[in-house]
């Protein structure tokens, strides 16, 4: 039997008091009280959840990622393996939930409803509704992940609907993701029985939202980041609300990870009380997790921090296990096998070439992004057309986009797109949602054919290249993640952040931005291996302005 005394948080009576928790591998024995009043400076309370991340974007495997959580009071996340299973399916979530479970740290997988994202996405793997209801039947997913094709929802598509079932009829939970929808589709979207949403664009759409019966999450990830809006709905309806992170890069999980996003609340004049329901006690009871909340029976999941305002993390506790003190990682080293699926499918200048007879210049719809958003904008502009061979602007900051197939020979497609910066090379990715083909931006033809070029040569990264330097952090786990360690995939990631923005980006993430530019249910304009889509209209769309697809 172990005992841990200290000032503790008791969310259910939402007090603190002093007292002593008994607890064993099996779970807590006891909670004793000792005095009502606040004694030391030591503070027991629950550890912190992530309601909603994907693995795979910190480009670590589990394991790895488990070892960086732990440090900063997280105990759990529920996770969406939907990543890896578009390169591998089922082996790949299979891979990922092993490695999570061999850790010691509470990883909640889902099963990933959207595989492809959209039929215009083509992928490694597909997960049909017969596949989705296997996997749910197995009792290894905890629920049915963000259902992105709010279309297929609306317009009633059975093999979507199938799947919802799947999940329902189990008695679990169906993530969201209806970015911007509004209206008799949004109530369409609810009554299917979806009850959250991480990708809310404004206060409006997040209130309306939630007075529909929907949980918010409020998201701040590496690239798209909606705290500071969304905060607000937080103080107003706190029972409504989680945290999450959704995609975070190894930088970024080193600084704090979810604990930065608690820290803020607490500064952002959320109440405490309700600052651990959007961080812990909310997602635990939505989702029905085995997490403990310091209750007696609880699994013996507990931080110990010196104060409730910095949450410095002096432990954490898992089952009963220490994993985290005195500065050091506890969590088991889980050996890391290197599993892959990429076809050498290399290009050459003429691939990527944009051709328009007859003009010297031409309109072109133009990916516009904005900076801390995964949602972009549609733009018009004028490009020169040299020798039938239509040209990017690098003055305008129009530069070249290119996406290529990587599980089939292939050409790629092309587009434009602006607010990255370059002013010269290129940068590459393996890592781009939700199939993870390859994509590139770069100010010219010979720069982005060698980046390219290299990341297929390695089989996966990130990537920068120019006339006189190719550099990579190589992913040889499925093309998206490391066999290294986060400090080791950190400082490589920083340096190629430097190498980009020496080279104009002025984009705090760029590679991250760039993976989701062929996201093709954000809106408004994406560009897939199969060419530019019109996520508004839902459907492919030409890339001359008066040009019908």
């Amino acid at each position: 039997m172990l005992v841990q005394r200290g000032n503790i948080v008791d969310l259910e009576q939402q007090r603190v008091y002093f007292g002593e928790i008994c607890y064993d591998l099996k779970g807590v024995v006891s909670v004793l009280e000792i005095s009502s009043k606040v004694e030391g400076e030591l503070f027991v309370m629950p550890g912190f959840v992530d309601s909603h991340v994907h693995i795979e974007s910190s480009m670590l495997v589990p394991s790895e990622f488990a070892k960086v959580s732990v440090q900063f009071g997280v105990v759990a996340t529920v996770s969406d393996p939907h990543e890896i299973a578009n390169v591998l399916g089922v082996s790949g979530m299979e891979y990922m939930r092993k490695n999570g479970l061999d850790s010691g740290f509470k990883f909640f997988f889902g099963v990933p409803s959207c595989v492809p994202a959209v039929s215009f996405d083509r992928s490694g793997f597909v997960l049909d509704s017969k596949i989705v209801d296997e996997l749910l039947a197995s009792g290894n997913y905890y629920y049915l992940a963000e259902m992105m094709n709010f279309p297929g929802v609306v317009s009633g598509d059975e093999d979507v609907l199938t799947k919802i079932e799947s999940a329902l009829g189990r008695g679990l939970k169906v993530d969201g993701h209806a970015p911007g929808l509004i209206g008799d589709d949004l109530l369409k979207y609810v009554k299917s029985g979806i009850t959250s949403d991480h990708e809310c664009m404004s206060v409006d759409e997040a209130e309306l939202k939630v007075k529909l019966g929907m949980k918010i999450q409020i998201r701040e990830g590496s690239a798209a980041k909606n705290f500071d809006s969304l905060i607000g709905v937080a103080k107003k309806y706190p029972d409504m609300v989680m945290l999450c992170s959704d995609d975070c890069h190894p930088d970024d999980l080193l600084d704090e990870y979810f604990l930065k996003q608690v820290k803020r609340a607490i500064l952002a004049g959320v109440d405490f009380f309700d600052t651990m329901k959007i961080s812990n006690y909310n997602a635990v009871k939505h989702y029905g997790l085995p997490v403990g909340l310091l209750q007696k029976g609880d699994p013996a999941d507990f931080i110990v921090v010196d104060n409730l305002t910095d949450l410095n993390v002096l432990k954490t506790v898992i089952n009963g296990i220490v994993v985290y003190e005195k500065g050091t990682s506890k969590c088991n080293d889980v050996a890391v096998e290197v599993v892959n699926n990429f076809c050498e499918n290399y290009i050459d200048l003429n691939d990527i070439s944009v051709f328009y007879e007859g003009h010297s210049s031409v309109d072109v719809k133009v990916i516009s992004t904005i900076e801390g958003e995964l949602y972009t904008k549609k733009d018009i502009c004028s490009l020169d057309v040299v020798g039938n061979t239509v040209l990017a602007s690098p003055d305008k900051d129009v530069l070249k986009i290119v996406v290529l197939n990587r599980y089939m020979k292939a050409k790629p497609s092309v587009g434009f797109i602006k607010g990255f910066g370059l002013k010269k090379g290129a940068i590459c990715s393996s890592v781009s949602h939700d199939s993870h083909n390859i994509v590139a931006v770069g100010v010219d033809d010979e720069s982005i054919v060698k980046v390219v070029n290299g990341v297929v040569n390695a089989k996966g990264g990130l990537a920068y290249a120019d006339d006189d330097i190719f550099e990579i952090l190589e992913l040889p786990v499925a093309g998206i993640m490391s066999d290294s360690s986060a400090e080791v995939v950190a400082s490589k990631y920083r340096h190629l952040l430097e190498v980009a923005q020496r080279s104009g980006s002025k984009m705090k993430a760029p590679f991250m931005t760039m993976a989701f530019m062929s996201l093709v249910v954000i809106p408004e304009l994406k560009i897939s291996d199969q060419g530019l889509f019109d996520v508004v209209a839902f459907k492919p769309t030409s890339l001359f302005e008066n040009e019908r697809k």
